[in-house]
Order: C-alpha cells, then sequence, then structure tokens
C-alpha cells in the first residue's frame, strides 16, 4: 500500500469541502487505513461516504486487499488539532496538565494558547463565609496532555 498516494488522495478530497479537516490518519496491520476526520460544523455521513469512495476509487482491489474507514472523532476522544479547539469554544472542557486538572469554560483559542474561565467559591478576605470569584487560566497548548470536552446533561 503505498501511504504517500493515500495521504495525497485524504488531502485531495478534503481540499473540496474547505470546512473539513485531517485528525488522524493512520495505517494498521492487515492492510487497514483509519481515518479520522472532522469538521467546523461536524461531518455529515456523506462526507464521510465522499472521502471514502475518492480514495477506493483510486486504487485496484485486484491488486491490493484493504479496508477502508472513513469517521469523524468520537465525543469522549481527546482533541488532538488546534482547530478542534475553535469547534468547542465556549464549551467546558477538562484539561489534564503535567500537576493538575483544569475544567472550565473554553473562552479563547489563540495561536499559542487556550484560555478557560470557571467561577469558585473562596473565603470572603474579611469575615466568615465565601464569596463566588471567577476565574482565568491561560494554557500553553504544549502544557496540555489531555483535553477533552465536558459532556453535560
Amino acid at each position: 500500500m503505498d501511504k504517500k498516494k493515500v495521504q495525497d488522495l485524504v488531502e485531495e478530497a478534503l481540499a473540496e469541502n474547505q470546512a473539513l479537516y485531517l485528525i488522524e490518519l493512520s495505517f494498521l496491520p492487515g492492510n487497514k487505513i483509519s481515518i479520522i476526520i472532522d469538521g467546523d460544523t461536524g461531518v455529515p455521513l456523506s462526507e464521510c461516504i465522499r472521502i471514502s469512495r475518492s480514495i477506493d476509487g483510486n486504487f485496484d482491489r485486484e491488486e491490493e486487499d484493504f479496508s477502508l474507514e472513513v469517521t469523524s472523532p468520537d465525543i469522549a476522544e481527546p482533541l488532538k488539532v488546534k482547530r478542534q479547539y475553535v469547534k468547542n469554544l465556549n464549551r467546558v472542557l477538562s484539561v489534564k496538565l503535567h500537576d493538575q486538572k483544569i475544567e472550565g469554560t473554553l473562552s479563547e483559542v489563540n495561536k499559542d494558547d487556550i484560555v478557560l474561565t470557571w467561577k469558585a467559591r473562596e473565603p470572603k478576605p474579611v469575615g466568615k463565609g465565601k464569596v463566588t470569584v471567577e476565574k482565568t487560566a491561560t494554557i500553553a497548548y504544549q502544557d496540555i496532555i489531555e483535553a477533552k470536552v465536558k459532556i453535560i446533561f
């Protein structure tokens, strides 16, 4: 299986719809090709089928036997590409760092970092009781071990 040809075909198919982008292209044992794509407004099934057919149609099944799977990412999967952060702006993320875990609303997506905001209860500076304060954390992409969208029902 010509991996470079597959990669070129995937890029060509994605170029037809600028809202789509590649998350992962994997070549697995047993000649299995797994392609995970995402889109700025989701991925319709018709787009997965179109991309699958455009790749499949460029190979002769008589010469090469392979399986091809084109899917969108699972909601429980961590974010892998910066463009996924933009798609999930204003959603609650759970971000695992080297020394801590932060949950907050994704309020900004910048070139080198993201900004999370959340509310926390803290003791009053003077007197008894607690007060609600808004917290903010700016996190560099390189410090993120894993970031997942928190599913809230």
